[in-house]
């Protein structure tokens, strides 16, 4: 009998407002609590859409939590999110957002625009603003096609919930500063895919490089990064033996030139 709405989360703050994750009380944390952290994701439009790609490494303080952890997600058809900061706020985040797209389309018979969904991720971004003056911040990048411009977009968001949209690429996470100046250098518009996504791993690899916290290709255990791209014909993710091979070919150039390529003066 609730009043119609296309917005899951305010249906949700409305019934059952304690399933909210910014609705939670939490118990003050002790001395030395260290949540689980994901690191470094990375977002770079080219020719056809737009690319979203993410080391595996989750860490807690010094320590590594776990290394197969996936940051890149659907959001819906035509959109993909990847996430840093609090690893299993994150995660929730994520289910909650991929259930206010899908809950809006279903109500009101369209799908939001590209702007219209990453105005309802500065909602849930902001709503967690509390948890993340706790240290438990969520920091995601949403990226999409825009099937109105036909173009490939990002946008960036900071703990309070405030969006910008990037020009050609953007990086967030502890490996960030690493990742987008390797990534920047590296990128030109109207990039190809199959250029597009060598750049991308090869950022990632330079984050790895130098922050502790990012994990790089893992050849032993047979872990590269996940790497999606969003077109016009909607989300892909890349098959994991497709970015292994980019990776064995990253790794191989390494060994003659440790620092990567080099991007030219003028």
């Amino acid at each position: 009998m609730a009043a119609e709405t296309s917005s899951f989360l305010d249906f949700l703050a409305e019934q059952a407002p304690d399933l909210l994750p910014a609705r939670r009380a939490l118990p003050a944390a002790h001395d030395g609590f260290e949540a689980p952290h994901g690191t470094t994701i990375v977002a770079a439009t080219y020719a056809d859409g737009v690319l979203v790609a993410g080391d595996r490494r989750v860490t807690m303080g010094n320590v590594i939590a776990h290394r197969e952890y996936d940051k890149v997600f659907p959001a819906d058809g035509h959109s993909a999110i990847a996430i840093a900061g609090t690893a299993g706020l994150a995660v929730e985040l994520v289910k909650l957002f991929q259930l206010e797209l899908e809950h809006h389309e279903k109500i009101e018979g369209t799908a939001l625009s590209l702007v219209g969904k990453a105005s309802r991720l500065t909602t849930m971004v902001r709503g967690n603003l509390a948890l993340a003056m706790q240290g438990l911040a969520v920091v995601p990048l949403f990226a999409g096609y825009d099937l109105a411009k036909g173009v490939g977009r990002i946008f960036s968001y900071d703990v309070t919930g405030g969006r910008s949209e990037e020009r050609g690429v953007a990086a967030t996470g502890s490996g960030s500063v690493y990742a987008r100046g390797s990534l920047k250098k590296l990128y030109h518009e109207g990039m190809s895919e199959p250029d597009v996504v060598l750049a991308a791993v090869q950022a990632l690899y330079d984050a790895a490089d130098d922050d502790s916290a990012t994990g790089g290709p893992d050849l032993t255990r047979r872990l590269f990064p996940r790497v999606a791209l969003v077109t016009a014909d909607g989300y892909r993710q890349l098959p994991q033996d497709e970015v292994a091979e980019i990776a064995r070919s990253v790794v191989e150039g390494r060994l003659e030139a440790p620092d990567g390529p080099r991007a030219a003066v003028l």
